[in-house]
């Protein structure tokens, strides 16, 4: 799952969306406006998805907040925290609900086979 997704062809979460589908990844994706990218429909509601391995974040920490409940709530295995997206208060709350996280770039992470 992405969140912070964008049709914006010069936003990262853009180049997330288009490797995560290149590479054969499942993708849902939530951002500010709905759209469609790489077969992916963007949506703008909170939708409880199970089986969700990865939430790869593309928000400050400044806008993270009102997701917080919904990250738990999805139980994902891992967060990825994108460059720029680090927050200590959403580690601690993982960490405290047993999810792990790493500070480490999807699209890094895909590029050396390590996703």
């Amino acid at each position: 799952m992405v969140i912070g997704a964008s049709t914006n062809p010069s936003r990262y979460s853009f180049l997330a969306i288009q490797k995560l589908t290149n590479y054969g990844h499942p993708v849902v994706a939530i951002g500010n406006k709905a759209g469609e990218l790489s077969g992916v429909k963007i949506i703008t509601e909170k939708v409880i998805f199970e089986n969700i391995d990865t939430v790869t974040l593309y928000l400050s920490k400044k806008n993270q907040g009102i997701y917080y409940d919904y990250i738990l709530d999805l139980k994902p295995n891992r967060v990825l925290f994108n460059p720029g997206t680090e927050n200590e208060e959403l580690q601690n709350l993982l960490t405290k609900h047993h999810i792990a996280f790493e500070e480490a770039c999807t699209l890094v992470l895909l590029s050396i086979g390590k996703y």
